[in-house]
C-alpha cells in the first residue's frame, strides 16, 4: 500500500483492507501465508546479522514471520499505534504486557468489572510474584484516584465492561494515570478500531482478543497489544523469549477478517440496538445492561467517545439461576455457548460460565448475579433472534 497522501490520509475502511501488506517478488493480489517454522541466509555472515538485530530479516517464526507481521501493521494502522504484536490468545496479550512492563512490588488499579480469567490471572498468577492488583467500579473516578499509590505502575479496563455494558471515561483515566506517572491500558475487544480508539483518547495501550470481533466468525484464538514502538519492544521481547506467538494461519484469518469489520460491526450495532429496546419493555425482563439505550447511566459518555455501543449486552431475568437456564434452554437458534464476537449469536449465563471461577463476593462486587445473562448478538435475521428469545422469556412472564 502506497500512501503518497499526506494531506489525505486513508480512512479506517480503507487500511482494514489495504494496510500491512508488502508484495513479494511473485506480486500476489491476496496476502500470502507463510507456514514456515525458520528461514534460511545467503550466508553466515548475514545470519550473524539478523540474530544480532544489524539488519531487519525474519528469523524464527516465533517472533519473525511476514503474515503475523501483515496482521500486526494492518491493526495498529486501524487503532493509530506505532506498532503492533500479535500473541496466541487474548489472554497472553495481557500476560506478556504484564511480564515486559511490571516487576516484583508493582501494583495495578483495574476495574472489577474485568472478564473472569483476567482477573484469576492478575490475583491468582500475578499476585504470586509479588504484583498486587486493586479493584474499583470502572465508571467511580474517585475511586480509581483513591487506589493509587507511588507503587502503582498500570492502570486496566475494560470499556464496555462484560457483561454490564458499563463504560469508563478513557480521557479521565488517562489523565489520573499520567499525572502519577503509571499507564493505561484499554481493552478494546467489544468495540474493535471500528468503534472505538482508545490511544486517541489518551490510553498508552490496547489489549485485543483477536478472537472475537477482529476475526468475527469464530474461527482462531490469538490476541494483539497496540501502542507505542518503545513500549510494545518489551512486549515484543516477552513474545519472543516466553513463546507465546501467533500462528501464520491465524495471522492470516485475522487479517482477512479485518477487511469486514467495518461493515460487521455496523450491523452488529444495529441487530444489538434493536434487541436492547425490546429487551427494555419485556415483562420477563428486570433490568437490561446496554449502552446505546438512553436508560443506561453512562450512555452520553458512551456516544460521545464511541462511534457505535457494540453488540454484547446483558439482562436479568425474574427470578435466579433457574429461571436464567429455562430461557437458555428454551432457544433454538442462538448458540449456548462462552464466546461472543461471531456473526452467531451466542448466549451465556456469567454467573456459571465465564465468571464462574469467581468468588461469591467477586461476583456480587462486579454486578454478576444469578438472573443474569449474556447475549452477543450477531448477524442473522433480527426478527429470527427475537423470536428465539421470546420463547424462554414469554414463558417467564406469563408465570410470573
Amino acid at each position: 500500500m502506497h500512501d503518497d497522501s499526506q494531506d489525505a490520509p486513508w480512512s479506517l475502511e480503507t487500511l482494514a483492507i489495504r494496510a500491512g501488506h508488502d508484495r513479494t517478488a511473485e506480486q500476489e493480489h491476496a496476502e500470502p501465508i507463510f507456514p514456515t517454522s525458520s528461514f534460511v541466509y545467503e550466508s553466515a555472515a548475514e545470519a550473524a546479522r539478523k540474530f544480532k538485530g544489524e539488519e531487519p530479516g525474519n528469523i524464527y517464526s516465533r517472533f519473525t514471520n511476514p503474515t503475523v507481521h501483515t496482521f500486526e501493521k494492518r491493526l495498529a494502522a486501524m487503532e493509530g499505534g506505532e506498532r503492533c504484536v500479535a500473541t496466541s490468545s487474548g489472554m497472553s496479550a495481557i500476560l506478556c504486557t504484564a511480564l515486559a512492563l511490571l516487576s516484583a512490588g508493582d501494583e495495578i488499579v483495574a476495574s472489577r468489572s474485568l472478564f473472569g480469567s483476567t482477573v484469576s490471572l492478575l490475583d491468582k498468577y500475578l499476585g504470586k510474584f509479588g504484583i498486587i492488583t486493586r479493584y474499583v467500579e470502572l465508571s467511580d473516578l474517585n475511586a480509581w484516584e483513591a487506589a493509587m499509590t507511588p507503587a502503582t505502575k498500570l492502570l486496566f479496563a475494560e470499556t464496555p465492561s462484560n457483561p454490564l455494558s458499563e463504560v469508563a471515561d478513557i480521557a479521565a483515566l488517562a489523565e489520573i494515570a499520567h499525572r502519577h506517572d503509571a499507564l493505561l491500558a484499554i481493552d478494546n475487544c467489544f468495540l474493535t478500531p471500528a468503534l472505538q480508539r482508545p490511544l486517541a483518547l489518551g490510553a498508552d495501550l490496547i489489549i485485543h482478543s483477536a478472537t472475537k470481533y477482529l476475526d468475527g466468525q469464530g474461527r482462531a484464538i490469538g490476541g494483539a497489544v497496540v501502542g507505542g514502538h518503545d513500549l510494545l519492544e518489551g512486549v515484543f521481547g516477552a513474545v519472543r523469549t516466553a513463546g507465546p506467538c501467533l500462528s501464520p494461519f491465524n495471522a492470516w484469518i485475522f487479517t482477512k477478517g479485518l477487511e469486514t469489520l467495518s461493515l460487521r460491526m455496523r450491523a452488529h450495532c444495529e441487530n444489538a440496538q434493536r434487541l436492547a429496546e425490546w429487551l427494555e419493555q419485556h415483562p420477563g425482563v428486570a433490568q437490561i445492561y446496554y449502552s446505546g439505550l438512553e436508560s443506561h447511566p453512562q450512555h452520553a459518555l458512551a456516544a460521545r467517545q464511541q462511534t457505535g455501543f457494540g453488540a454484547v449486552l446483558g439482562f436479568e431475568v425474574h427470578g435466579g439461576q433457574a429461571e436464567a437456564w429455562q430461557v437458555i434452554d428454551a432457544t433454538r437458534l442462538i448458540s449456548i455457548t462462552g464466546n461472543l464476537g461471531d456473526v452467531k449469536s451466542t448466549i451465556t449465563h456469567p454467573a456459571s460460565t465465564t465468571h464462574g471461577r469467581l468468588s461469591d463476593e467477586q461476583k456480587q462486587a462486579a454486578g454478576i448475579t444469578p438472573g443474569l445473562l449474556r447475549v452477543s448478538v450477531g448477524l442473522e435475521s433480527f426478527d429470527d433472534i427475537q423470536r428465539d428469545l421470546a420463547r424462554g422469556l414469554d414463558a417467564l412472564a406469563r408465570r410470573g
